[in-house]
This record gives structure tokens, sequence and C-alpha cells, in this order.
């Protein structure tokens, strides 16, 4: 169904997770440090990537940060740390969801098809696409524009004032909710139906951390680029200019 990579230098953790998303149809490529990791994903990307925090050579969070210099891949990050600022800080990075250490198999594919359906790796939206493609049809795709910006779901591209802006899947699907209805204000409870799975739990901070990395990546096309506004206690909203 997939293709994934788990890097992870816990050769238990490594066997017992390769061989749960395998019996869900997937298939897995494991490495057991983060370097050799890092390499993999780039040279041979595969749909979705799974990384452990604490690792040999190089850790999960310095693969990540790697990874979103060039790379809008969905990732999941596993750690055993019980701390708060590990979780914020992979959010910042750009990790699309994140789980503790122990954790049961089940909710870790729970996780993982979430992720994917969000990608559209797998789910309604590409069985309707294989299926208009196979009937010999096309499938059009419905470009949002408003102002500078332009989004096409259906290539994952985001413009702004024709320039490209690269987001993880999340991001692109909070910005989205965003700009459908622009001068509209959505909560935080709102952006979250938006962008995760109904069994995904995010708190707060995490709409936060999201917005804050995707702020910075506009800001890097566009200094002046103010169009997200907070509404502090409210949640934000679109400001079409």
């Amino acid at each position: 169904m997939a293709k994934i990579t788990l890097v992870d230098d816990d050769e238990n953790i490594v066997t017992s997770v390769s061989l749960a998303l395998e019996s869900h149809g997937h298939e897995v490529k494991a490495y057991f440090d983060g370097a050799s990791g890092l390499a993999a994903l780039e040279n041979d990307p595969p749909d979705l990537a799974i990384l452990d925090v604490k690792m040999p050579r190089m850790d999960g969070m310095e693969v990540l940060r790697r990874l979103r210099r060039t790379s809008d891949l969905p990732v999941i990050i596993l750690t055993s740390k019980d701390e708060e600022i590990d979780e914020i800080l992979g959010f910042n990075l750009g990790a699309d969801d994140y789980m503790h250490k122990p954790f049961s198999q089940r909710l870790l594919i729970e996780r993982v098809k979430a992720v994917l359906r969000r990608a559209g790796v797998e789910g309604e939206d590409t069985s309707a696409a294989a299926a208009t493609a196979a009937a010999g049809g096309e499938t059009k795709s419905q470009a949002l524009k408003r102002g500078k910006l332009t989004l096409d779901p259906a290539r994952h591209d985001c413009l702004w004032d024709g320039r490209p802006v690269k987001l993880t899947v999340t991001e692109f699907l909070l910005l989205q909710s965003l700009a459908q209805r622009p001068g509209f204000v959505k909560s935080r409870d709102n952006l979250m139906d938006a962008a995760y799975d109904d069994q995904v739990y995010v708190d707060d901070r995490t709409i936060d951390s999201h917005i804050k990395r995707m702020r910075k990546k506009f800001r890097e096309v566009d200094p002046e680029f103010d169009a997200i506004e907070t509404l502090y206690g409210v949640g934000y909203r679109y400001r079409e200019t």
C-alpha cells in the first residue's frame, strides 16, 4: 500500500514495527542510524518516514531538520523521552505526528493510516482519481487562489506571488482551511479537524507550532508576508492580500 522507511537503532522495535506494517501490506525498509537513514530518504524517497529521536551518528531531530530543507515527506517521530520540549521541537521542525515509546502497534498503524490519508497516498481521494483515470477521464486541479496565494491540492503545490513555497502535508491542509474562507476566524479546534484524522489527538500548541513554521517559510519568500493573522484566545484567519 505504501513505501515506508523506518529509522531506529532498537532492533526489537525495528522488527516488531516492520512486521506490523508489512502485515497491513506496506513495504518497509529499515535503517539503524540517522546518517544511513537520511541518505536513504534522500536517495530513494518513500511515502512516509518513521524516525526515532535518539540514534547513533545522527539523531532523529537532525535527520528531520536536514530532510525538511528539500522535502515535504510525511514524518512520524518516535521517542522514549517523555518531555514536552521534544514534542514541540519535533512539530517546529515539521513533523506530521509524534508517538511516545512504549506504544501499541495498533495505535501506530492507525497513525500511519491517518498520515498517509492526509498525504493522499491512500484513501478515498486517491481511489477516486484512479477510477477516473481508468475510465479515460481526467482529474481537474481545483486550484484555490486568494490574492497572492495559489494552492493546488491535486499537485500539492503552493505559490506565493508566483514563487513556490514548500509545505508539509499538515501545513498545506491548515493553510487550505484558512484560505477557503478569508476573513473568517478558524479556531484551533477547526484547524485540527481540517488537518488531522479523528483518531489523532493534538493540542493547541501543535497547531501554533505549524502556523509559526508556515509563516517562516512564507517570509523566506516574502519578508512582508502577513496574510495569516493571530487572534489571541480565538484562533487564526487568512487575510487576502
